[in-house]
């Protein structure tokens, strides 16, 4: 049994029978668990009236829950919509670094992002330190591409000697790097969605590197030497170099028109 239903608290109304997509709640003047199939995400929790349901594995952890109205959002359509205009990847940053509490605000956003199953799985390496160990590490995987990409070429060359190239091949001027591993694609890139938008939220920005992501594509085991303490099972599926702006746009551009068919 993986509920706490307070009887004493419960009413019977029911509301947490209607989201249980397991069927694991039944209602017989209170609520009670059936034991069929949980997987705590927690839908049975949210919507009690009288706060009756709680799951045992958030034991301890009151403090991150949080009351709220519904019907009341805190950001309209139309600023909503802005605020993802005004999103442009971001490649020029300022010689400044983002400190341990500012990473921890951003991860806020992935805390709450949803996942596959609600396996809960995706992890998130900050390279700082280590970044220029890091790159090392996948030029040696992917220069088996090289000869494809000319971009990878330049990452080999500037390794060899960084002082051909005035910037970073696969950096530009970015000097921290956030991975994300899970076993589910979907839930690390939605993490790091979540986590990008929060950054813009505070002044950041930054970009999306898939040279970087063939590191994993190409020998995943080998990646992985790097990161010993993360389950091979899970992928680097997002790496995205942030810092602060050192350019500031002014307005949007066009895009392609998006093909929608509705059937």
């Amino acid at each position: 049994m993986k509920l706490m239903i307070d009887t004493k608290e419960c009413i019977g109304c029911g509301q947490c029978k209607s989201v249980c997509i397991r069927d694991n709640i039944e209602i017989d003047d209170v609520a009670y668990e059936t034991g069929s199939n949980c997987f705590e995400c927690g839908h049975c929790m949210a919507i009690c009236p009288t706060k009756a349901v709680t799951l045992k594995i958030f034991k301890g952890r009151e403090d991150k829950i949080v009351d709220y109205n519904p019907k009341d959002l805190p950001v309209s359509y139309s600023d909503m919509l802005q605020f993802l205009k005004q999103r442009r990847s971001i490649r020029w940053f300022k010689n400044k670094k983002i400190d341990k509490d500012t990473f921890n605000k951003l991860l806020q956003g992935a805390y709450y992002s949803p996942s596959a199953q609600n396996e809960q799985d995706v992890e998130f390496v900050v390279l700082d330190n280590r970044l220029n160990d890091f790159m090392k590490h996948v030029y040696n995987i992917i220069k088996v591409e090289e000869e494809e990409f000319f971009r990878i070429k330049q990452f080999g060359d500037y390794i060899r000697d960084n002082s051909i190239k005035e910037y970073h091949p696969l950096l530009w001027s970015g000097q921290q790097l956030i991975l994300t591993f899970s076993t589910d694609k979907t839930s690390a890139v939605i993490a790091n969605t979540r986590l990008e938008l929060l950054a813009y939220s505070l002044g950041l920005g930054g970009f999306y590197s898939l040279f970087i992501l063939k590191a994993d594509e190409i020998d995943h085991d080998k990646l992985m030497e790097f990161f010993p303490g993360i389950d091979k099972n899970k992928h680097m599926y997002s790496a995205f170099i942030i810092g602060y702006p050192k350019k500031h746009f002014k307005r949007t551009i066009p895009h392609k028109d998006i093909n929608v068919k509705f059937m």
